[in-house]
């Protein structure tokens, strides 16, 4: 008891530092504790064999995953209590080595708030005015950096005029005002399935929780040449990056010039005062379509350094910082 009433205060710690990711992992003579808070990874505690195991034994247990399962992989949610505070949302995923010694993730699925801070609020104003536009609007970024957030804060302003329906797996903001599936491939209901069963639905807005395969792209731009806003993220490490993603997935340019609307890059910068703040590279409009045809060999824009440069003179960031971040 006393293992897991330690590890409560830890939780609550790190909710408190609003962590994103805690690592449980197995090393040859114990288990470390690893939390990822602001993109970097810190070790927090060390526990034996036994005791990392039974900490995980007891998570699986809160997220009604199978505990004497320790190979195959599993995930889970978890709705902690905060004590005087919004409860938040723990997506739990595990697998065990070939030693059958099980790692533990859990990423923290905050409540969307007033913290969302902007390094250029006018780039929001950008966004905002985008999502009154049908068509692909294309978000890409590290894992952590938010992404997820943007869409559904846009989506959010929208939300009393127009039917909302998201597609994730998993989901991972609860919102009342949206229809909210969940992929499941053991039901047959993965990412094309859901899409083709929203179409039917009529929703006026779609969030898609990743463009990762042919046919998810083309049902995507299926809905948006249709006449939908689809919001969805795609991986790649720049704006340009996401051109070259699509028409990898087989999207040809003809397509992209008539359904692109917006593409944002995005990462989440370390302050000098310990907040954090978006910072978007954002591709849109005329000069987004005139160059869809041309090679571009990725990186990022002007806009993007400038923004770097400028927040490092004002001291809002660090030269470490602003030296990290120029390669998005």
């Amino acid at each position: 008891m006393d293992l897991e009433r330690n590890f409560t205060k830890t939780l609550t710690a790190a909710i408190g530092e609003r962590v994103s990711d805690l690592y449980l992992l197995p090393r040859e003579k114990e288990y470390q504790l690893f939390l990822l808070k602001a993109g970097q990874l810190e070790l927090v505690a060390q526990y034996s064999l036994v005791a990392g195991q039974q900490l995980i034994s007891y998570l699986k247990y809160q997220a009604d995953m199978a505990v004497s399962e320790h190979r195959r992989p599993q995930t889970g949610a978890i709705r902690w209590p905060v004590p005087g505070q919004t409860p938040i949302d723990f997506r739990l995923s595990t697998v065990g080595d070939y030693r059958g010694r099980e790692s533990l993730v859990i990423r923290f699925i905050y409540r969307l708030n007033d913290q969302y801070q902007m390094m250029l609020p006018e780039q929001w104003e950008r966004l905002s005015t985008a999502c009154r536009q049908r068509g692909l609007m294309l978000f890409s970024g590290p894992m952590g950096s938010g992404k997820t957030t943007t869409m559904y804060r846009l989506a959010r302003q929208l939300k009393d005029q127009h039917v909302i329906m998201t597609i994730e797996d998993p989901v991972e903001v609860d919102e009342p005002g949206f229809i909210q599936l969940q992929v499941n491939e053991l039901a047959q209901m993965g990412y094309q399935d859901l899409l083709r069963v929203g179409l039917r639905h009529r929703p006026d807005i779609f969030i898609i929780g990743e463009i990762r395969d042919p046919e998810t792209a083309q049902i995507a731009v299926r809905a948006a040449l249709s006449g939908h806003l689809v919001l969805a993220t795609v991986h790649a490490r720049s704006a340009w990056g996401v051109v070259s993603r699509l028409k990898e997935l087989g999207i040809a340019d003809h397509y992209l010039e008539q359904t692109l609307n917006t593409i944002c890059y995005q990462r989440l910068l370390p302050l000098k005062d310990g907040q954090q703040a978006v910072l978007f590279d954002l591709l849109s409009g005329s000069p987004l379509v005139s160059q869809l045809g041309k090679h571009h060999r990725g990186g990022m824009s002007d806009e993007w350094q400038t923004a770097l440069q400028t927040a490092k003179k004002a001291g809002t960031i660090s030269t470490e910082t602003a030296t990290q971040y120029s390669a998005g």
